[in-house]
């Protein structure tokens, strides 16, 4: 996949009334390292209604770098100051981040 950009799509729950903090929180943790250890280059946040959607693209994919930083302080930091805004989209199967990553089932682009 050389020269093309990994791309990870997570879905969960946010009350509209809380995009602008949730940006605040994603900012100032852009502003640090854990974007680079994870080799994130870009971050969109998208809203629609209470839908939450958070388009990653990196480097390369980083679901095994989430689970090697997911217990380290940087992480933690974003995550519980997160946690009162974005839900699981569905609680009852959420154990983790892998859980809130959607499945490309269709891809295309142009030549």
């Amino acid at each position: 996949m050389a020269g093309q950009t990994s791309q990870t799509l997570i879905v969960a729950r946010m009350s509209a009334e809380h995009a602008e903090r949730v940006a605040g929180i994603f900012a100032e943790s852009d502003a640090g390292d854990l974007p680079g250890m994870l080799g994130v280059r870009r971050r969109s946040l998208f809203r629609f209604h209470d839908v939450y959607v958070h388009l990653i693209e990196s480097d390369q994919d980083v679901r095994p770098g989430l689970e090697q930083v997911r217990g380290g302080p940087l992480f933690q930091d974003v995550n519980s100051k997160l946690a009162p805004f974005v839900l699981p989209y569905d609680p009852a199967t959420w154990a983790g981040p892998q859980d809130a990553m959607a499945e490309r089932f269709y891809h295309w682009r142009a030549r």
